[in-house]
C-alpha cells in the first residue's frame, strides 16, 4: 500500500489501536528492506497482521500494539541486516515476521548473518529461524547432537552444510552419512540390482543434499578418496569412527540395539548428529525407535545435545508446514477417541 495514496489509509484508530511511524535512513536502504516497488509491505502486513502504509521514505504501522511494536521492530532489525550487506528477498521478512511473532526478542541479525556453507555457487546456507540457529549451534559446540522435528525443518540439511563446512576447513578428515534401510515396509532384498544399486534410493538424499553443497565432480572426487563416505547402518557395525564428523539420518527408523551400535561407534576427535521424526517410524509395530528410546535414556547426559522441531519450523512450501499440522491434529484426536472406547470398555467389564 502506497501512502502517496493516502485516502487508502486511515489514520482513524479504533479502540486499542495504535499508529507508529518508521523512517529509513536513506531510499536506497528503503528499497533494499521492502523489496522492487515494495513488493515486500503485503506478505508483511499479511504475516503481521497489521496495515502498512507507505509515504515518501516513512512508513506507517495501525493495528494493535503488540503487532505494531513487533512489525516496527522487524523492519529496524531488517534495516540493520541490510546495512550489513545482506540482499533480502520476500522469504526472508515473511520469515522474520514469523520469528519475531514467536520470540519478540530475537536478534535477526544473529540468525541472517550466520553463514553455515558457502555453495560452489556462492549461495549462503543460513539458519531460517531460531530452532535451526539453535541447532547448528549446538552441533558446533557439542559432540553429539539429536534434531528431532518433522519433515521439512532443515536437520538433515544443516547438518550436512555444517558437516561439509568443517571437512573443507581441515577440522575432520571424513563426513560419514548413514541411514537404516528402512523405508514404508520395503526390504533391500525385494530392490534389483547388487549391494551398491540395493543401496541407492536409501541414500539418495544424502547425495541430493552434497550436491547442493558442492558441484559434482568435487563430491564424487571425495567419495572416491573416502573423505565422504555413505552407506547404509548396518555397515557401521565393530567400526571406531575418528577424526570424523558422522550423521545418521532417519534414525527414528534404528532399533534400540541398533542406535546403542552407532552410538558407541564414536571415537577421538569426532562429533555425531543423530536425525529424525519420531511421527514417522517404519518400524514393526512391535520394535521400540532406538531413537525414542534415546530421547528417554540420554535426556540428562552431560555434553548431549537435544533441538526439537515443530510444524512452525517448517521450511519447504508453505503447504508442508499445514499438512504436518492437519495430521498432527488429527493423530491426536485418533489418540483420544481411542483413549474414550479404551475407558467405555473398562467401565463396561466393570459392570
Amino acid at each position: 500500500m502506497d501512502m502517496n495514496q493516502l485516502d487508502t489509509f486511515s489514520t482513524d484508530t479504533k479502540p486499542l489501536e495504535l499508529i507508529e511511524e518508521y523512517t529509513f535512513t536513506s531510499h536506497e536502504l528503503m528499497l533494499k528492506v521492502l523489496g522492487p516497488g515494495s513488493a515486500f509491505i503485503q506478505p508483511l502486513s499479511r504475516q503481521l497482521g497489521v496495515k502498512i502504509g507507505l509515504r515518501g521514505d516513512t512508513l506507517l504501522f495501525r493495528g494493535d500494539p503488540e503487532t505494531v511494536g513487533c512489525a516496527v521492530s522487524l523492519v529496524d532489525q531488517l534495516s540493520r541486516v541490510c546495512r550489513d550487506g545482506k540482499t533480502l528477498k520476500e522469504a526472508d521478512v515473511v520469515r522474520g515476521a514469523r520469528i519475531l511473532a514467536q520470540n519478540p526478542g530475537t536478534q535477526l541479525g544473529n540468525i541472517f548473518n550466520d553463514v553455515v556453507h558457502v555453495t560452489s555457487a556462492r549461495r549462503l546456507i543460513t539458519p531460517k529461524g531460531l530452532a535451526q540457529k539453535q541447532y547448528v549451534d549446538t552441533i558446533r559446540n557439542r559432540d553429539l547432537t539429536f534434531g528431532i522435528g518433522p519433515a521439512g525443518t532443515g536437520k538433515t540439511y544443516l547438518a550436512v552444510a555444517v558437516a561439509v563446512n568443517e571437512l573443507l576447513a581441515g577440522r575432520f578428515k571424513r563426513i560419514i552419512l548413514t541411514r537404516p534401510a528402512v523405508e514404508a515396509g520395503e526390504k533391500l532384498g525385494f530392490l534389483p540390482g547388487d549391494m551398491v544399486e540395493k543401496i541407492n534410493p536409501y541414500v539418495r538424499p544424502l547425495h541430493d543434499a552434497l550436491n547442493d553443497m558442492m558441484d559434482a565432480a568435487r563430491t564424487q572426487d571425495l567419495l572416491a578418496t573416502g573423505q565422504i563416505e555413505i552407506a547404509p547402518l548396518a555397515f557401521m557395525r565393530g567400526r571406531t569412527l575418528n577424526d570424523s564428523f558422522v550423521i545418521l539420518d532417519e534414525a527414528q527408523n534404528t532399533t534400540r540395539a541398533q542406535m546403542k551400535m552407532f552410538l558407541t561407534r564414536l571415537g577421538y576427535s569426532s562429533k555425531a548428529v543423530v536425525t529424525g521424526d519420531t511421527t514417522q517410524v517404519d518400524l514393526p509395530h512391535s520394535a521400540i525407535s532406538g531413537l525414542v528410546d534415546a530421547r528417554r535414556v540420554l535426556a540428562n547426559v552431560e555434553g548431549i545435545g537435544f533441538c526439537h522441531f515443530t510444524d512452525v519450523d517448517v521450511v519447504r512450501h508453505e503447504l508442508v508446514q499445514r499438512i504436518i499440522l492437519a495430521y498432527e491434529k488429527n493423530d491426536s484426536a485418533t489418540v483420544k477417541r481411542q483413549s474414550d472406547r479404551d475407558e467405555n470398555h473398562g467401565e463396561n467389564q466393570s459392570e
